[in-house]
């Protein structure tokens, strides 16, 4: 059985392309490549519940009898599950690039800048963290060298983005009509999102510790790499992009709440880039940045009300509030790209109205919203969780001053304990009893 899938699936034949050419088809389409891509997210899926519901149970129990033992049970968890990431997203990856030139939608001018990206933000975080090992100027080297590269990789992939889109291929790919996109109203919203997100990350950023260190960088990579791999265990599909998903935004979220609202959006809109790889519907270079990296930088904004000392005592509405801000800035985006570049797909559903499709179709984020935060009021319910959560981002004290008289007193006390043989308080007490200071007869 498995030879007669695998001949069919590699099976080829030439057939017409429609412009008078040919092209090369598999004889039994999807045979074999979307059932596996499917059938293995399931199986991911149960496993990723599996695993986290045996954490949580091994966590409890060395929490109640090896306390001693939790940080490092935590530490082992955690790097298991990033090693877990890692092998979900590099095995549904590869079924996706499969799959896609199985059908025919292999555009190289974007996956293969896309896919660039992605090994650059790899091979930079481990660098940047090899190297913060060695000293502190290693580390800036690298972080400085990576975060260049990156850069660099961002301005190529817009610039091809920008080209497909000019070749026409965008639309051909999509079924799109390139003149019933509106262009005007996608940069509008494309830079009215960008103001209102710069405007929200300085308000509620600026207590945040600035730069960035080797924690705050591993941290930053293990969230993104658990999200976007918990982004393959979807239930619900939509046609033209978007998913329900299994609380695959939680990582980030809690980074940000960790962090700060600052270092959140930057890895966000890193999530959001990759998920050009993961499902890419590129209809126009505004719409890309609407719908990716800008919906997914607003789920920075998850930790906004952290420094809300009034709701100490209740993390769990903090990180409600913080949600509810977070999905609604993701979801004014993909209403936007919905209206001015997918709304020409609003007649096949039976609207007549752009606004009123889009505002239906992108439902699916309070879905996938409602998830997240139902699970993350649960996780930070947690003592033991907040205690560790708390340690990160707390505002550097400033240095306490001695009182004036205690101040004045200090040379004194000084002067005193670097007489010769001048033994203090504490030294006394210290002392074994056969070695106390003689008394004076």
């Amino acid at each position: 059985m498995f030879l007669n899938l695998l001949s069919s699936y590699v099976g080829t034949q030439e057939v017409p392309d429609g412009e008078g050419g040919t092209k090369t088809q598999y004889i039994y389409d999807d045979i074999w490549t979307s059932f596996a891509k499917d059938a293995l997210g399931s199986v991911l899926l149960w496993l990723v519940v599996a695993f986290a519901v045996v954490v949580l149970a091994v966590g409890i129990f060395i929490r109640v009898k090896r306390n001693d033992f939790f940080r490092t049970y935590v530490k082992y968890a955690v790097t298991f599950a990033a090693g877990f990431a890692v092998v979900i997203i590099v095995v549904m990856l590869a079924l996706e690039f499969f799959d896609m030139s199985e059908n025919g939608y292999v555009f190289e001018l974007v996956l293969v800048p896309s896919a660039v990206l992605f090994g650059i933000v790899l091979l930079g975080t481990a660098a940047t963290y090899v190297c913060s090992l060695y000293s502190k100027k290693a580390f800036k080297v690298s972080l400085w060298t990576s975060l260049g590269i990156f850069a660099a990789a961002v301005i190529a992939l817009i610039v091809c983005i920008s080209v497909y889109y000019s070749s026409g291929d965008a639309a051909l790919n999509n079924g799109a009509d390139p003149a019933l996109i509106n262009d005007l109203g996608l940069y509008l919203a494309m830079a009215g999102l960008i103001v209102v997100l710069a405007l929200l990350t300085f308000f509620f950023g600026r207590k945040d510790r600035k730069g960035f260190d080797s924690r705050t960088i591993s941290y930053a990579a293990v969230c993104v790499a658990m999200s976007f791999a918990l982004s393959y265990l979807a239930p619900i599909h939509m046609p033209y992009g978007g998913s329900v998903t299994i609380a695959s935004l939680l990582p980030l979220m809690i980074y940000s709440y960790m962090f700060g609202v600052r270092k959140g959006v930057f890895a966000g809109a890193i999530y959001g880039l990759l998920q050009v790889i993961q499902d890419p519907w590129i209809l126009h270079p505004a719409q890309l940045l609407l719908d990716y990296p800008i919906a997914f930088a607003g789920i920075g904004l998850a930790g906004m009300f952290r420094g809300v000392h009034a709701l100490d005592k209740a993390p769990q509405v903090k990180f409600l509030l913080g949600s509810l801000v977070a999905s609604a800035v993701r979801y004014l985006a993909h209403l936007f790209s919905g209206v001015f570049a997918f709304g020409q797909f609003a007649a096949d559903y039976g609207f007549e109205s752009d606004w009123l499709y889009s505002l239906t179709y992108n439902t699916y984020v309070f879905a996938d919203i409602a998830i997240v935060i139902a699970v993350g009021v649960i996780v930070f319910s947690s003592k033991s969780f907040m205690m560790v959560v708390n340690r990160y981002n707390r505002p550097a004290k400033p240095a306490q001053t001695a009182a004036p008289a205690e101040a004045a007193a200090l040379p004194v006390q000084e002067a005193a304990a670097t007489a010769p043989g001048a033994v203090s308080k504490a030294d006394t007490a210290a002392l074994p009893p056969q070695m106390e200071t003689p008394k004076k007869e």
